[in-house]
């Protein structure tokens, strides 16, 4: 990497002469997560300022941390650590704002039945992550004979009452973001990108994808406000979708559900039903080795409870799980925002239990891709979480010293080639 300071380039690395720039390679990797982390966070904070919500002191954080990362002005290992972890704490603060940004504009989740696959008929795709387009798009297609449906991180959609309420938001195609290049031609209707995860697409169906304000890509068409007349003519003037039933899926355990049912969980722990938790989940992608949380999954034991959230959850929901003590052993939370109602949850079992989170039977494994599920990261680690594991492969961005502290600290661990027996098996 090129320093700007001393005009070198040393072993790809950067400077590491601290005496003239501080760019040593722990510094900077330090000052990376920094950024990463309130990358996700702002996108975080973007969607619940669309919802009304904003606080000041978090606004405030983000200054003074981008400033922490300027040239010349902090070449301190330790405070820069304490402003890493303090972007995970501001970022609980975020995700708390966007959850009640959600809750008030579109209802508390209630668990839903989805159908997956499309009807006969005209349709719209939306994917991404923001539910007030969605809404918007609702608002304008309903009487028109449109469908619409949810792709991706959309899913969660259907467990609003204020979305569901619209009887043409119909169903839920596809799998994660990764898949768009071979789903999407497939799907002969319109598609809206709301968000970040969305491709650059092949000439099969630039001309129907349709992204919305910052989120851009070469080949489709950018609309800079919500008004969807575009995709509504576009539609119009595509072919049919054909009918195609997937399966059914059932959605929507937010953390008010999951803790109005604390009692039962907590029952069900004293009695040896409940032995082991799991919260399986992040950020999804397309390379080698994320068949891992699959396996992990499919092979817990049946007394254990699987909590998951964000897109990693496609590598583990096509199975049947069964229920264990009158539960659903696979509990689906939502967006990949919704970690805050996994952090909720915990809190509330670590006090129904009196202990802390990490004498709590749970085990947290984590796929992560980008600067989102930095954020979350950040936000356990700020929470003194221990034992996390990540994957399929260390961050790139973490150099070999920071990550044995964060090991040290937080005993923060990178998946293996299998799930270990400690994973999987029970204790007699």
């Amino acid at each position: 990497m090129f320093c700007n300071q001393c005009e070198q380039t040393q072993n790809g690395t950067g400077c590491t002469d601290i005496g003239v720039c501080g760019k040593d390679e722990d510094v900077q990797s330090l000052q990376e997560i920094l950024l990463y982390g309130i990358k996700g966070m702002a996108a975080y904070a973007h969607h619940a300022r669309r919802l009304g919500k904003v606080d000041e002191d978090v606004n405030g954080f983000i200054e003074e941390a981008l400033f922490a990362t300027v040239t010349n002005v902090n070449f301190d290992l330790e405070s820069l650590l304490e402003m890493v972890l303090e972007c995970g704490r501001q970022n609980i603060r975020v995700m708390e704002m966007l959850d009640q940004g959600h809750t008030e504009r579109f209802g508390t989740p209630e668990p839903t039945t989805v159908y997956e696959g499309t009807k006969e008929g005209l349709g719209i795709l939306v994917t991404g992550h923001d539910l007030l387009d969605l809404s918007d798009l609702l608002d304008q297609t309903a009487g028109l004979g449109i469908d619409v449906y949810t792709h991706g991180e959309m899913l969660p959609a259907h467990s609003y009452p204020q979305l569901k309420k619209h009887s043409h938001l119909v169903g839920h195609y596809g799998g994660p973001w990764q898949n768009q290049q071979w789903e999407f031609p497939m799907f002969s209707g319109p598609i809206l990108a709301t968000t970040n995860c969305v491709l650059i697409p092949s000439d099969t169906y630039a001309d129907r994808l349709f992204t919305n304000r910052v989120t851009a890509v070469p080949g489709a068409t950018r609309l800079k406000d919500n008004d969807f007349s575009t995709v509504i003519a576009n539609a119009k003037q595509c072919l049919p979708l054909a009918e195609n039933k997937v399966r059914e899926s059932t959605i929507g355990f937010h953390h008010s559900v999951i803790l109005g049912l604390a009692d039962k969980i907590v029952k069900a722990v004293k009695a040896g039903d409940i032995k082991r938790f799991y919260l399986i989940g992040g950020c999804d992608g397309a390379e080698a080795g994320r068949n891992y949380y699959t396996r992990l999954a499919e092979s817990s034991p049946a007394e254990s409870v699987i909590l998951t959230l964000g897109c990693g959850k496609y590598r583990i929901r096509n199975h049947d799980y069964g229920t264990v003590a009158g539960l659903p052993r696979f509990l689906d939370m939502g967006q990949c925002n919704d970690a805050f109602g996994a952090v909720q949850v915990a809190l509330a079992l670590s006090k129904a239990f009196d202990v802390g989170v990490n004498d709590l039977p749970l085990e947290i494994v984590l796929s992560w891709f980008e600067q989102k599920a930095v954020a979350v990261l950040l936000s356990l680690l700020a929470l003194d979480v221990k034992g996390i594991r990540i994957g399929p492969v260390p961050p790139a961005f973490v150099s070999p010293n920071v990550f044995k502290i964060l090991q040290d600290k937080f005993d923060l661990k990178v998946i293996e080639a299998e799930p270990p027996a400690e994973l999987v098996q029970l204790s007699a």
